[in-house]
């Protein structure tokens, strides 16, 4: 309970900052949403104006800061100009799809990893080792971008997955077992995709922490009781690998929902960080703050879920914890 506690504190003093910070940034850059309008010739001055006026973008960054602060203790994140309706709402249905995204390429890399892991052991063939050795090489060597635009010439070359998007157009049609269909047929190659980057890390730490687990004395014991080499992996060592790699879930959030941006942006995924780019391009203001307090307070609990889920493998965590 500690724990949770001073985790949430922390995380509503980093949300603060997030938020003073790139409110900050994006007032101070110079234009606005209305920048471009300025070019047409039939809105004229007055006009434009009037418009920054009723949004408030005509005060100091500060004070517009402290209006925003002021309607965001109350849930409003502020209005979307591009969009003509609040960001929140905007944000709802894009959050689903972020976290659906994240934790399917999540689940596809560690379903990968594990599998992978404990052939490599069980086998014990240094060919074996080799070709993952290439395999997890080239999978960090790969940008996340260049492979969501191999996945996309993948679709258009193959056609047999869609481009863009996260439902087809008669999606409100369908049935519900239709409808569970046409969105994992739509998340299929963007969660490849993310699953991609997630295997090699994951990989060499679940083989390497397993290679060290099976040297320890405990081990030696087991196999000297006559327990099968099957047995002592799956129920001694990978027991006992899992704390690194929950651990490493914590480190690993950063990467999974900047990957996550990344594959969103480049294939159409219509998550937080498409509408990230797209708020950034159109000058919407208050609906770029809203995407990066969201991305911030994503990584903050993701973080702390890490965490608690560490406690509950490991005794020693739920003891200094408690301290």
């Amino acid at each position: 309970m500690k724990l949770v506690l001073r985790r949430l504190t922390g995380i509503i003093l980093l949300l603060l900052a997030v938020a003073l910070f790139t409110f900050m940034l994006v007032r101070l850059a110079p234009g606005d949403y209305f920048t471009e309008l300025s070019q047409n010739p039939q809105i004229s001055e007055e006009t434009l104006r009037s418009m920054r006026e009723q949004y408030g973008l005509g005060q100091p960054w500060y004070v517009q800061f402290g209006s925003w602060l002021s309607h965001a203790s109350r849930g409003d994140l502020g209005y979307s100009v591009a969009y003509q309706m609040p960001a929140v709402s905007l944000l709802k249905e894009r959050f689903s799809n972020t976290i659906l995204l994240a934790v399917a390429g999540l689940g596809l890399g560690l379903f990968t990893d594990i599998p992978l892991g404990l052939l490599s052991l069980a086998v014990r063939s240094k060919w074996l080792d080799r070709g993952l050795g290439l395999l997890t090489s080239i999978l960090i060597s790969v940008p996340s971008f260049l492979w969501a635009l191999f996945a996309l010439l993948l679709a258009a070359k193959t056609g047999l997955f869609p481009i863009g998007g996260a439902r087809s157009i008669d999606y409100d049609a369908l049935s519900t077992t239709g409808k569970l269909r046409d969105i994992l047929y739509h998340l299929m190659l963007p969660a490849a995709v993310l699953g991609l980057k997630q295997v090699a890390p994951y990989l060499r730490q679940l083989s390497g922490s397993l290679r060290e687990i099976l040297s320890e004395d405990y081990i030696t014991v087991a196999r000297a009781k006559g327990l099968g080499e099957g047995l002592i992996l799956l129920k001694h060592a990978f027991r006992n690998a899992l704390n690194p790699i929950v651990s490493m879930f914590g480190q690993s959030l950063g990467s999974l929902l900047s990957g996550a941006f990344v594959v969103e942006a480049v294939m159409s995924w219509p998550g937080i960080g498409n509408l990230a780019v797209s708020s950034l391009l159109a000058r919407d203001l208050d609906v770029l703050v809203a995407c990066l307090l969201y991305a911030a307070a994503l990584l903050a609990l993701g973080n702390l879920l890490a965490d608690l889920l560490l406690a509950v493998v490991d005794p020693r965590v739920r003891a200094r914890a408690a301290v």
